[in-house]
This record gives C-alpha cells, structure tokens and sequence, in this order.
C-alpha cells in the first residue's frame, strides 16, 4: 500500500526539520526531511507521516526546538529566543548570558 500524503502539513521544505510519525504504532521522531522521499520507521518498516514542522523554521541559526527548557527572554525586546543564540532574532541585539538552571527541590 504506497503512504499517503498527510492533510496537516503541506509538503516538506529542504533544510527543515519535521515531526514524523507511523500511523499504526504512534511512534514519533524528529529528522530534516526531503521533499519527495518516503521515510520509514526503522523498528518496522512502515511509511512514517510529517505530522509537523519543528519550530525555529528553516532557515534558523538554532537548532533547538521551541519548547519551554530551551528559550529565554531578551534582555532588550523581552521576546523569546532560544538559549543557544546569542543574538536575538528579533530585534538582533546581542543578549547577556541565560540565566542559569534552578534545581528542583
């Protein structure tokens, strides 16, 4: 049975990373996918589905996903970016260090 093309997300974009995932076992996983291959699951061979795109957008200098353990707050704009860069993307001033981690009690 040859994969379907998903109805959530429109074709794949080069440079970008995806969210996939295999239809019958709910499996997920991150990649930079290509426009026109089929991927599939390496534990069981099934066509994975882009199920969406992972956020900074290519083309993006982080290669963090957006999520919460991974942005900060601009010092000058108070926009969020995420803590592996060290200019802000939005208004492009270079941003003081990330504050550091709190251990939970």
């Amino acid at each position: 049975m040859p994969p379907t093309a998903s109805a959530r997300v429109p074709g794949v974009s080069p440079g970008q990373r995806y969210r996939m995932r295999n239809p019958t076992t709910g499996r997920e996983v991150l990649i930079a996918a290509e426009p026109g291959e089929v991927y599939l699951d390496r534990d069981s061979d099934e066509p994975m589905e882009v199920v969406g795109k992972v956020l900074p957008l290519a083309p993006s200098t982080s290669r963090l996903p957006w999520s919460v353990e991974n942005l900060r707050f601009c010092s000058w704009c108070d926009q969020l970016a995420q803590k592996d860069l060290n200019d802000c993307p939005t208004c492009g001033r270079r941003m003081g260090p990330p504050a550091p981690a709190t251990r939970a009690r």
